[in-house]
């Protein structure tokens, strides 16, 4: 449904993307995309939203290239890491203002029962906690029921219960057929919820399968101490990117 052909990108001097090639084809399927920060991941995202201009490559949605193209991203629910809100506006009037944006049907009543809004809807988003915040961004990323999902750090400042429900619904959202891309530093969270990783460094792809295969490879336990391998060996020595890089399927 995704796929994304030779995406290179510079800022200036600085390569962010160097030839990234991936599909993400397989509905009801969720892939995490990780990596340190200037990995080239919200960059990856943005570029499928339309949000940053590749300076080579394609990005097909549905076989379809989005170069000039803007329809596509009604296919597409996105929750920005940060939720940056008009701070006057009280978060029923922001909900009712995206509602009438689009001509098709929504489901905020549900998402706002099931993080447990209703106590904050006439308060203003500037004088919200981060956490009620995040919830109210969930509810804008998932109120329009698209087919695809893109996540970035969707569990940022959640409590242990609003995290819980966030769980069953990004579950439930893969079990009805939808592909779900997330990125995120929780490592727990991935271990848990993904199909797959994609793994970059330095705007390449060194290693997209699942996480057992990561973790087996480097004989560690957990996701985030294979992780911290890669990226230990790679600062030690210059021999791990053609390491790293041999895992990539």
């Amino acid at each position: 449904m995704i796929s994304i052909e030779q995406l290179y990108k510079s800022y200036g001097k600085l390569e962010v993307l160097k030839g990234i090639s991936l599909e993400f084809d397989t509905p009801g399927r969720i892939s995490a995309i990780l990596g340190p920060n200037g990995s080239g991941k919200t960059t990856l995202m943005k570029s499928i939203l339309g949000m940053v201009l590749p300076d080579k490559g394609d990005i097909k949605v549905d076989g379809k290239s989005v170069k000039g193209q803007w329809a596509y991203r009604k296919r597409i629910d996105y929750l920005p890491q940060i939720a940056r809100f008009p701070e006057n506006l009280r978060v029923r009037e922001l909900i009712a203002f995206l509602h009438d944006l689009r001509h098709s049907d929504t489901r905020e009543k549900e998402l706002i029962e099931r993080f447990g809004l209703e106590p904050h809807l006439d308060k203003k988003l500037g004088n919200l906690s981060g956490g009620t915040k995040q919830k109210v961004n969930l509810v804008l990323a998932f109120m329009y029921d698209s087919p695809m999902l893109i996540l970035d750090e969707p569990t940022s400042g959640l409590d242990p219960i609003a995290l819980l429900r966030l769980k069953d619904l990004i579950l439930e959202e893969k079990s009805r057929g939808k592909l779900i891309l997330i990125t995120t530093h929780i490592m727990n969270f991935v271990e848990e919820m993904a199909d797959e990783i994609v793994f970059l460094l330095e705007g390449n792809i060194y290693f997209r399968g699942k996480t057992e295969e990561l973790k087996t490879r480097f004989h560690e336990p957990s996701l985030e101490r294979a992780i911290a391998r890669v990226l230990g060996e790679k600062k030690i020595n210059g021999h791990s990117f053609k390491l790293v890089n041999e895992l990539v399927s």
